[in-house]
C-alpha cells in the first residue's frame, strides 16, 4: 500500500496517518484509501474524470426530424419519435434548438354568400333597438356552446403545424353536421343558468 514516507503502509496506517496530519478534517474510511489507491494504479493520477454528460444529437437524426417536419408539418412528437426509433425527448429537444413551434390552427365559420348581409343587418338591428330601448340588451339571453364531432372533425386542442414562423393556419369548419353532439350554457345579465342539450335549450327558449 502507497502511504507516506520510506515505507509501503496499510489501509488502516494510512487512515490513522492521515487522522494525524489532517486532525481538522472529517476522517477518510478504509474503503475510501482503497477507491484511490486503485484508481493511482489504474490513471497514474487521483483526480476525477472528466463528465462526459450526454452524448450530444447525432447531426444525422437531426436533419431526419426536421425533414419529418418540413413533410409532414402536421406531424406529432409520438409520430417522429415512432418513425425515426427515436425517444420523445429527443425529438423534443431538437424541435426546440431549431426554434420549431407547434403552432395551432385557427378555426373559423364557415360563411354561406349572402351571411355577410346577414350579420350587416343583424348589427344595424341591434343598435336600432339598443337606441330606442336602454335595457334591451338587459333582456338578451346570451349563450356559449360546445361541439363534440363524432366523424373526425380536427380537434383543434389536438392539431399542431410544426413550423419557425406562424404559419397563421384556419380551416372553416360545418356549423351544422348531423353527427355531433352541442351542449349550450345560457347567461343573463352576467349570471350563468345551466348546461343543457341543444334541443332543450331550444325548447326553453319557445315557452
Amino acid at each position: 500500500m502507497i502511504g507516506v514516507g520510506d515505507r509501503m503502509r496499510t489501509q488502516q496506517e494510512v487512515c490513522r496517518l492521515f487522522h494525524e496530519m489532517h486532525p481538522d478534517r472529517e476522517p477518510v474510511s478504509q474503503s475510501t484509501v482503497s477507491r484511490i489507491e486503485r484508481k493511482y494504479r489504474e490513471l497514474g493520477h487521483v483526480r476525477d474524470a472528466p463528465r462526459q454528460g450526454r452524448p450530444k444529437i447525432n447531426e444525422n437524426v437531426q436533419q431526419d426530424v426536421i425533414l419529418s417536419a418540413l413533410e409532414n408539418p402536421h406531424c406529432t412528437v409520438r409520430q417522429v419519435s415512432r418513425d425515426l426509433n427515436i425517444g420523445k425527448s429527443s425529438v423534443s429537444n431538437i424541435f426546440k434548438k431549431v426554434k420549431y413551434h407547434p403552432y395551432r390552427v385557427r378555426l373559423i365559420h364557415e360563411l354561406a354568400e349572402d351571411d355577410f348581409d346577414r350579420r350587416t343587418e343583424f348589427c344595424e338591428y341591434m343598435m336600432d333597438h339598443n337606441n330606442q330601448n336602454n335595457g334591451f340588451i338587459a333582456n338578451i339571453l346570451f349563450s356559449d356552446e360546445a361541439t363534440f364531432f363524432l366523424n373526425g372533425h380536427v380537434n383543434r386542442q389536438n392539431t399542431r403545424y410544426w413550423s419557425q414562423e406562424n404559419p397563421h393556419w384556419m380551416q372553416e369548419y360545418h356549423t351544422q353536421h348531423p353527427q355531433k353532439s352541442r351542449q349550450r350554457r345560457l347567461a343573463a345579465q352576467s349570471k350563468p343558468l345551466a348546461v343543457t342539450p341543444v334541443n332543450e335549450t331550444i325548447r326553453l327558449l319557445c315557452i
